[in-house]
């Protein structure tokens, strides 16, 4: 895991989404996950990576890799096939990520998820990134029209590849759609300023300037990951 040595600083802060409770947190200038405390490291990517060798990654300690699919229900990542049959030649587990739309209905998302990845070609749950984009921040849809788009979504997805979808979300979306409504599913959670230890989490996305040798898109930094516990096999999340 790469070597990421940064001051921390503690501070007080409240109402942090979860009433009027204080709490105290550990901020840093990006959040540093201990590779003692979470040895299992990994990277998400997209087409702005560009060409990836996959080995390379895996040479720098790369365990895992969420691919991104597909988005809405009609948008596919230009890169999705390469990089599923190259990394598929590694010992890396993959999944693959869509990214959820407010927009249309959540079985269309679902059918448009299954035509870009097969049944066998991922060994980590499908994941369903949702987050806010566009107006969305300003005009936030309500709770009851995400879960109507997002239930059938996540069902159909659980249906076809055997096994409870993940969630990849940020602080603010996982309070308003997803603690309530779908508390049973297991959670990627992205916070690049401090350990989310609020949130029951299974991947946390901590930094996302990371640096590898190894990729030649136009995006310079690559997503860093890391799993909460010390074996991939654990909570039944393998597929294969």
């Amino acid at each position: 895991m790469p070597n990421l040595k940064r001051k921390i600083i503690c501070t007080v802060i409240g109402m942090l989404m979860t009433g009027m409770t204080w709490v105290s947190a550990c901020y840093f200038s990006k959040a540093d996950a201990d590779p003692s405390k979470y040895p299992v490291f990994g990277v998400d990517v997209s087409n702005y990576q560009g060409d990836i060798n996959w080995q390379e990654l895996e040479e720098q300690g790369v365990k895992f890799a969420f691919i991104k699919a597909t988005e809405g229900s009609g948008h596919t990542d230009e890169s999705v096939r390469r990089n599923i049959e190259r990394a598929s030649e590694t010992g890396i587990r993959i999944s693959a990520y869509h990214f959820f739309s407010f927009d249309s209905p959540g079985e269309t998302q679902a059918d448009n998820y299954i035509a870009a990845v097969g049944d066998d070609e991922i060994t980590l749950p499908p994941v369903i990134d949702i987050e806010y984009y566009g107006d969305k921040r300003l005009n936030k849809p309500s709770q009851e029209e995400t879960e109507a788009i997002l239930r059938p979504l996540l069902e159909r997805l659980e249906e076809h590849y055997g096994v409870k979808p993940m969630i990849y979300t940020t602080l603010p979306v996982y309070y308003r759609y997803v603690r309530k409504n779908f508390p049973d599913y297991p959670l990627w959670i992205r916070s690049v300023n401090f350990e989310p230890d609020l949130v029951d989490w299974t991947f946390w996305q901590y930094d996302d300037h990371g640096k590898l040798e190894g990729y030649y898109g136009d995006e310079q930094y690559i997503d860093f990951n890391v799993y909460r516990y010390k074996d991939l096999d654990q909570d039944n999340l393998y597929r294969g």
